[in-house]
């Protein structure tokens, strides 16, 4: 569509410099390849076969070419620099940063008026919002960003999130070595350090180079990527969605714009709630263990690392095996991650929530617009997938609609003041059983059943009679 409002006026056609929109990506990655096939050792550029990257040879082009070498040449770049990421991490972020920019690659500056019209949105959102819930405004910065932006302000959330899974995975490995492996793999876990650091990071690069030409906001994925307080909406890649809607423009930036508010709002003032966020990732990460039995089974029994160093390709066939270091989930890590979608949830449904009655009766095209970024979620794209399976973890929660509907019917029960109050501490929330049967749930709050846990402490505390040291004044 045409008449974006605010001065969103998306990519330039007539500019040369602006990114393809086409998808040269494929399954594995940028123009297909997936480095976990790459095998370093056997690697011969004279003899250089794209087929063996899992790449399309009809799809290439010298251009393309060009890029792939240049991204074969960070990882081993950082490999030579003998660090295995920045700051000890166990994901070299200074990779993930170059991938990440060259898959962005150009994109529209934003323009003044562009940064006014966000202002301007996010400040008519707040007043509304103002109306619906109890939570007083969070929003003390509004902004527009661009997807190199968006990629250098996330990147700080991204490492809390996968510092604890990579660490895990690597560890664990490490500590799972079959019986008579240690003399081989002593003197290479530096280098395969280092390499699995640039691995991740190059996988973390091109789902994060993804993400950030297609998010809408600061808080789109459900965690809160912007400083505390800030408020992003992202015009270039809100240009590309309201282009595929027949909606009026100017409601499509104002709901958006309402959805990222509600989302500041909610994070900043549940004290919690970000952290209860990453410590569900951490739980997870916690319990990773690692199934090496087609590892052993491809040493057999008599392990001979002179044969093995002669022969590479054997070992390439043992290391490249997806069955000798599958991940297993235990049912702690299933409970975290249950916790963690039950809570990615609650938030998606308390925003819907809120904002659908702040904006309802004001912006004709909501119940639309919700329907719609609730597809969006189910369906998800190219780049969530790519986090989904570089991760583990889902960050669409499956279940918006029915906590949606828990907090429909508990402000039906209630009021604003006591649907917000269930925020007060993480103990209160509903649990998934409740998004399950609500009843029980809303007949506990309206009866005042779940209070403060720390309520009846305080009181004991604060009654208990004084002893003659107090009345001493000791």
């Amino acid at each position: 569509m045409s008449d974006l409002p605010f001065g969103f006026s998306g990519k330039d056609p007539d500019r040369d410099d602006d990114k393809n929109d086409g998808d040269q990506s494929g399954a594995g990655g940028p123009f297909g390849f997936d480095p976990s096939n790459f095998d370093p050792s056997t690697f011969d550029p004279s003899t250089f076969d794209p087929s063996q990257l899992g790449i399309d040879p009809s799809q290439l082009n010298p251009e393309m070419i060009g890029q792939l070498f240049s991204q074969l040449g960070t990882m081993f770049s950082a490999m030579g620099s003998g660090t295995t990421a920045s700051g000890g991490s166990p994901v070299n972020y200074d990779v993930a940063k170059q991938i990440a920019r060259r898959e962005i690659g150009d994109f529209t500056p934003i323009l003044e008026k562009e940064t006014s019209a966000v202002a301007d949105a996010v400040h008519l959102a707040e007043l509304w919002l103002d109306e619906v819930s109890a939570l007083p405004g969070g929003v003390t910065t509004t902004t527009a960003w661009t997807p190199v932006q968006w990629l250098e302000e996330s990147l700080p959330t991204w490492s809390t999130l996968c510092d604890p899974l990579a660490r895990q995975l690597s560890q664990t490995w490490s500590q799972n070595m079959p019986e008579g492996a240690e003399a081989f793999a002593g003197p290479m876990m530096g280098m395969m350090s280092q390499l699995s650091g640039s691995v991740f990071g190059t996988q973390l690069g091109q789902g994060l180079g993804k993400l950030a030409t297609e998010v809408l906001t600061g808080t789109d994925i459900g965690l809160p990527l912007a400083p505390a307080g800030t408020a992003v909406l992202m015009p270039e890649a809100i240009a590309a969605f309201a282009d595929g809607l027949d909606l009026p423009a100017q409601d499509i930036i104002v709901y958006l714009a309402a959805r990222e508010a509600a989302h500041v709002r909610l994070f900043t003032h549940v004290g919690w709630l970000r952290q209860r966020l990453l410590s569900a990732v951490e739980q997870y990460a916690a319990g990773i263990t690692v199934d090496v039995s087609g590892f052993a089974e491809g040493f057999g029994d008599d392990i001979n690392p002179e044969e093995l160093m002669a022969n590479p390709e054997k070992l390439n066939e043992i290391l490249g095996s997806a069955a000798s270091f599958e991940p297993t989930t235990t049912p702690e890590q299933q409970a975290a991650l249950d916790r963690l979608e039950t809570l990615l949830a609650l938030i998606e449904g308390w925003v819907e929530h809120v904002v659908t009655r702040a904006l309802a009766e004001r912006i004709p095209s909501t119940g639309a617009l919700t329907e719609t970024i609730r597809r969006r979620r189910a369906t998800g794209g190219p780049a969530e997938q790519t986090f989904a399976t570089l991760v583990g973890l889902e960050l669409r929660p499956r279940r918006v609609r029915e906590a949606t509907a828990l907090w429909d019917r508990l402000l039906e029960a209630t009021d604003v003041t006591t649907r917000d109050k269930v925020w007060d501490h993480p103990d209160l929330l509903p649990d998934s059983s409740d998004l399950d049967a609500p009843a029980a749930f809303i007949d506990r709050i309206v009866a005042g059943d779940d209070e403060d846990p720390f309520a009846g402490l305080t009181d004991t505390l604060t009654d208990e009679p004084k002893g003659d040291d107090d009345k001493s004044g000791d």
